[in-house]
């Protein structure tokens, strides 16, 4: 199947893949654009997730200040090189980063950064919730379970939807950039300021 460059390049300027990746991904799907970026995708999942213990030891502070002046955010996303930290790529994910921040109000980076305490206490309350509504016995634990699932994803960055693209978690996206650039990538830190709290 002949593959238009006009196709290849529109691929491209959606996922940031090189051009080669692009064209194999659109032969590969028959010419069906959704199938390619799906391809594409998976494809920068598993290349991500080997970079994924590779050390981070450069990178950025973003930060974000909504208009008026009355929230901010100041984040630290780190890198392999420098190199990758001048890039456009890397700093509009650090701005998107503290958008997502400023509008989402995480507490923790990743849901390991969540106290055992915390998740402890969590999972009381579930549990007594769906008693007193009457659940079951042996469907209480997969209750709890779900509703863990759900405050990971209200607290923890990693885990959000991505403000601008609920399909993706805001991991999803940090490891597509991790595919585009070709280095680890990971938020260390963030605090969030509202004027009054």
């Amino acid at each position: 199947m002949a593959i238009a460059a006009e196709q290849v390049k529109a691929l491209r300027d959606q996922t940031g893949a090189g051009m080669m990746e692009c064209k194999k991904a659109l032969v590969e799907a028959d010419g069906d654009f959704q199938k390619a970026v799906t391809l594409l995708r998976e494809r920068g999942l598993a290349a991500a997730s080997k970079r994924a213990d590779r050390e981070t030891r450069e990178g950025i502070i973003g930060h974000y200040i909504h208009a008026g002046g009355r929230l901010g955010v100041l984040l630290e996303v780190d890198c392999e090189t420098d190199f990758v930290a001048g890039t456009d790529q890397f700093q509009e994910l650090v701005r998107d980063l503290a958008m997502q921040i400023a509008a989402s109000s995480p507490s923790f980076v990743r849901r390991e950064d969540v106290s055992q305490e915390k998740i402890e206490k969590e999972k009381e309350i579930y549990q007594k919730q769906a008693l007193a509504a009457g659940k079951p016995e042996k469907l209480v634990e997969r209750i709890v379970e779900g509703k863990l699932n759900k405050y990971y994803s209200e607290v923890c960055l990693y885990e959000q939807p991505f403000i601008k693209d609920s399909d993706l978690t805001v991991e999803e996206l940090i490891k597509s950039i991790i595919a585009i650039v070709k280095e680890n990538i990971s938020v260390k830190r963030f605090a969030r300021f509202k004027v009054g709290e």
